[in-house]
């Protein structure tokens, strides 16, 4: 990243002033974009990109030196990383940067920005922030989604492509049993369905709901789709990842940057658009217009819109699952605690080994 030589500037969002440091400090060389163009983004898709975080806890991806070549993420194991996920909210952060308190699996608990305004995403963008990652619950019930999130994850061998193939029988699936979802690009190679629905039923339901649609999918698609959460089982296919209904587990939201040398945004997309489209079509210089011709395709998303639906259709295909095929939980993420009714989390090769 190249050091910053401009002063600080002044930023009105909506009412509230928002300082941006190092206005000109290039965040994606590839590109050349700087800060100010990250800032200034986010101003243009607004309406979008508020949308998708209000009032949820959000974790910050945050990225101080830029996007540059061979940069890389800090993990548990190790910290030393040139970008990082922030869960608890920033220390200094302003009086008017709202929180949400969530738990983590663990039963630990942090306080994350959920923001409010427009002004909070800006003055999170000044931190480095280029992908936002909320989660599908609001800070009034952090127990209950009201989101269902399904991500179509391509495994090696396959592509956005493949996972634009499978998104018309997963609509026509939801449609089936009175669910309608919206399609948004990933900003990488896969592609994410949300779908509204009511905040009556846990994590761990909606996880199960997610399983069921998934099982079912891989049903009617058995050599495109997989549900197997062990990589070696899931051959060339989209696999359903249903863990990313478990609780902690966020995807970018809609209108997010992505981390990349071409600054892609994670773009919501109409249904007749997904077999057109690739996700290089849409970056942070090109979403703008888009949004300004064609609106926030995500709306219904938004935290207390209206048209919230039902997860009974599909809990009672988990069931049936269950009963008629003796299909339960499926394995959880490693940081986990062991689960109730959760299979055994050894890898299928490991435990023929034993």
């Amino acid at each position: 990243m190249s050091p910053s030589t401009a002063p600080a500037v002044e930023l009105e969002v909506r009412g509230r002033t928002v300082r941006l440091s190092s206005p000109d400090r290039v965040v994606f060389p590839a590109r050349g974009l700087t800060k100010l163009d990250v800032a200034q983004y986010v101003i243009a898709v607004g309406d979008g990109l508020l949308g998708a975080l209000l009032d949820r806890p959000t974790t910050l991806e945050r990225w101080p030196k830029g996007v540059f070549e061979g940069a890389r993420m800090a993990t548990r194991q190790d910290s030393r990383g040139d970008a990082f996920f922030q869960k608890r909210v920033p220390t200094g952060a302003p009086d008017w940067v709202r929180t949400a308190r969530i738990a983590f699996p663990s039963g630990r608990t942090a306080d994350e920005v959920a923001p409010s305004e427009l002004a909070v995403v800006a003055w999170a963008v000044n931190l480095g922030t280029i992908t936002f990652h909320p989660w599908p619950v609001t800070s009034a019930d952090v127990e209950h989604p009201d989101q269902l999130r399904i991500d179509l994850d391509p495994q090696p061998g396959t592509d956005f492509t493949d996972a634009a193939r499978v998104a018309p029988r997963l609509r026509e699936l939801l449609a089936e049993v009175g669910l309608t979802g919206v399609p948004k690009t990933s900003g990488g190679r896969g592609l994410h369905v949300f779908v509204p629905i009511e905040p009556r039923w846990t994590f761990v339901e909606a996880r199960r709901a997610t399983i069921a649609l998934g099982r079912e999918l891989e049903r009617r698609m058995p050599e495109e789709v997989t549900t197997a959460w062990w990589k070696e089982e899931r051959g060339a296919k989209i696999f359903v990842d249903y863990n990313q209904m478990a609780r902690d587990r966020t995807i970018a939201s809609a209108y997010s940057i992505r981390p990349n040398a071409r600054a892609t945004v994670s773009t919501p997309l109409r249904w007749d658009e997904v077999g057109d489209v690739h996700p290089d079509d849409f970056d942070m210089t090109t979403v703008p217009a888009r949004f300004a011709q064609v609106g926030d395709l995500f709306a219904d998303l938004t935290a207390g819109a209206p048209g919230r639906l039902s997860l009974e259709p599909l809990l009672a295909m988990a069931d049936r699952d269950e009963r008629d095929h003796g299909h339960g939980d499926l394995p959880y993420p490693p940081e986990y605690p062991k689960m109730p009714g959760e299979p055994p989390r050894v890898q299928p090769s490991r435990a023929r080994q034993v």
